[in-house]
């Protein structure tokens, strides 16, 4: 049950057409399952409005489709589930597990996809097309919350004509997503064009001197462009979250 959700329960009490035992047998389902290896937030979205997410790196086939499964069962209609290998994704596909995988971006997405329930949306940009993953995991976590995505891939700063052809889409955007590695200097040439919040993603991408994103991430900590925070390397999932909470306010 989201937040949504529970202010209808709560109206239909008030208004009477559903009893105080009925609503009471909805809050009785515990906040969380202790199934040994993991204890399911069923509660999660009351408290924060955004449903649990499965972080699937580091978890094994079986654990990721028994936890997705539990919270599906609990209501949930949406479960989003990051970082999710190949063979991850073929498990859950011979055990049955409804759900749809997005190779590209590493994400699971079990239940349904909902529709985009503002009318805002949020840019997500790249500088080259070796960020992609990285930005799939944004677009898809901020389409599995609800958002509408406008993609512009490939628009890095050492062709900038290639993002200043999308200046319409960029002024427009409620919120919007740099997604670059090398010299990270994408974040800070979008935060110098947009009147809106800009999440700015260092990603791995790039040579020695580039540290595996460390370089892009002092990069975007240190922009001159005002508007402009960062979240840790290569975290799509991080920005796209982030960016769905503004996009909502």
């Amino acid at each position: 049950m989201n937040k949504e959700e529970l202010k209808n329960l709560l109206s239909n009490v008030a208004d009477g057409s559903v009893s105080v035992g009925d609503a009471l047998v909805k809050f009785k389902a515990a906040p969380f399952e202790d199934m040994g290896f993991a204890k399911p937030d069923y509660h999660r979205a009351v408290r924060q409005g955004i449903a649990e997410v499965i972080y699937g790196a580091g978890k094994t086939p079986e654990q990721i489709v028994s936890i997705a499964n539990k919270l599906l069962e609990s209501g949930q209609k949406t479960v989003l589930i990051t970082r999710m290998s190949k063979e991850a994704a073929e498990y859950a596909k011979e055990h049955g597990l409804d759900f749809t995988y997005y190779e590209v971006g590493h994400i699971g997405i079990a239940g349904e996809m909902p529709k985009p329930d503002t009318d805002t949306s949020i840019v997500i940009a790249t500088g080259g097309t070796s960020d992609i993953p990285v930005a799939e995991e944004a677009a898809l976590t901020a389409e599995a919350l609800g958002n509408r995505v406008n993609r512009l891939y490939d628009v890095g700063v050492s062709g900038i004509h290639r993002l200043l052809a999308h200046s319409e889409e960029i002024m427009r955007a409620k919120v919007i997503i740099a997604i670059a590695g090398m010299e990270g200097a994408l974040a800070s040439v979008v935060g110098g064009l947009a009147d809106c919040p800009v999440i700015a993603v260092p990603t791995s991408v790039g040579y020695g001197a580039a540290f595996g994103g460390v370089a892009a991430l002092l990069s975007m900590l240190n922009s001159c462009a005002s508007g402009v925070s960062v979240v840790n390397i290569d975290n799509g999932f991080g920005a796209g979250y982030l960016a769905s909470m503004i996009n909502h306010i």
